[in-house]
């Protein structure tokens, strides 16, 4: 055992860290983290984040707080109970560290998270609990070339991964045909059926989401100091497994039909461009960028209009079908549920004359203009918080 190094009294508040020979806490103070996820790992994502002395963070979540999570929510206390989970989370990791600039964000991850945030983000860190958001964040990461560490928990066992297409594996290539078919099966369920499913639960205990939070912390410092790949867990992962430690690494490989490995397209920040800036000026710049325009794909998929099977009664609705109500699903003459119409693409015509929030996208998000095989991604940056440096 090599001799403890004694420091005087009075010491700063990281000076254990710099005793670390790599350490650079300059470069965690200026780190810029995404968080998605709020819930018992988001908790010990973002209390590890505060201790090490992370700069800048943003943590998504829509949920609010229950009385179930306080056995499991080292951040949460019983006084929170009925707030959202984002805001809570970002005042308690601020009381740890002071000097954290904390954004949350209250939403729907796949409905109302503008791919801005993933832009801005030097890393993205998933804390997530279904296979639909992770596929989301793994999209958005590979649309905007970010890296990111994913982690699951289900009572003593849990598994911590990272991914960083096109170099490496990503989400998608770790998913095998019965993980498509449940996404299928779900994606083709009526809207109320949706709404039932979103419901479930996973079984966790505080001690497997502080093991699982912990390493994805240290796979976060490990990345932002640029270490050695083969030392960062990036198309890779570790299963751990809580009851008779018998943990284990594995290595993902690249699925030949995946489509996020031949890299991520340009992003141009556009601070004149905001979701309330009519899509056809979008339209004619991109047009002008690219020397001609196909089409103009948004971020997600929306639905354009809810439409009645039994007696034929079609409204528009412009949303994202995360954010459809048990009460808008259901038709307002017979009673019956309607079906929806759905709509990524934007070829011309008069939805152009429309601004991104009235299609249903979120503010600070990112459309992809596109000529034949070219991509060009337009940030529509005047909805950027003031707040994010």
């Amino acid at each position: 055992m090599t001799e403890s190094l004694v420091l005087e009294k009075g010491e700063e508040r990281f000076s254990r860290f710099a005793l670390i020979g790599w350490w650079d806490q300059e470069l965690l103070k200026r780190a810029r983290v995404l968080v998605v996820g709020a819930g018992a790992l988001g908790n010990e994502l973002l209390k590890n984040l505060a201790l090490l002395g992370v700069g800048h963070v943003v943590v998504a979540d829509m949920d609010r707080i229950e009385k179930s999570n306080l056995s499991r929510s080292v951040l949460f206390r019983e006084a929170d109970e009925g707030r959202f989970k984002a805001e809570v989370a970002a005042e308690a990791a601020r009381s740890i560290y002071p000097d954290l600039r904390i954004r949350p964000v209250v939403g729907n991850v796949m409905a109302e998270l503008g791919l801005g945030y993933f832009a801005w983000a030097d890393v993205v860190v998933g804390c997530l609990d279904n296979r639909e958001a992770r596929v989301f964040v793994n999209t958005a990461c590979a649309k905007t070339g970010k890296a990111w560490f994913d982690a699951g928990i289900e009572a003593m066992n849990g598994v911590v991964r990272g991914f960083e297409p096109p170099g490496t594996a990503c989400y998608e290539c770790t998913m095998g045909q019965r993980d498509w078919d449940e996404i299928a099966r779900r994606r083709s369920c009526s809207l109320l059926a949706r709404q039932a499913q979103q419901q479930g639960a996973t079984p966790t205990t505080p001690t497997t989401a502080s093991v699982l939070g912990a390493l994805q912390a240290q796979e976060l410092v490990k990345y932002l100091h640029r270490m050695d790949p083969e030392d960062v867990l990036l198309g890779k992962g570790f299963f751990f497994e809580g009851r008779r430690h018998t943990s284990y690494p594995i290595t993902y490989s690249v699925h030949p039909d995946c489509p996020w490995h031949e890299g991520a397209p340009g992003i141009e920040r556009v601070l004149e461009f905001s979701s309330r800036t009519p899509l056809r000026e979008v339209w004619s710049y991109a047009q002008e960028k690219l020397g001609g325009l196909d089409a103009l794909d948004l971020s997600r998929e929306l639905v354009e209009r809810l439409e009645c099977g039994s007696c034929g009664i079609a409204r528009e609705v412009f949303v994202s079908v995360e954010k459809i109500s048990a009460e808008q699903a259901v038709c307002s003459s017979c009673g019956q549920e309607c079906g929806p119409s759905f709509f990524h693409s934007l070829c011309g015509g008069p939805h152009l004359d429309r601004t991104a929030a009235e299609l249903g996208l979120p503010g600070w998000d990112v459309i992809w203009a596109r000529k034949e095989d070219e991509y060009l991604g337009i940030e529509l940056a005047g909805d950027r918080p003031g707040d994010l440096s």
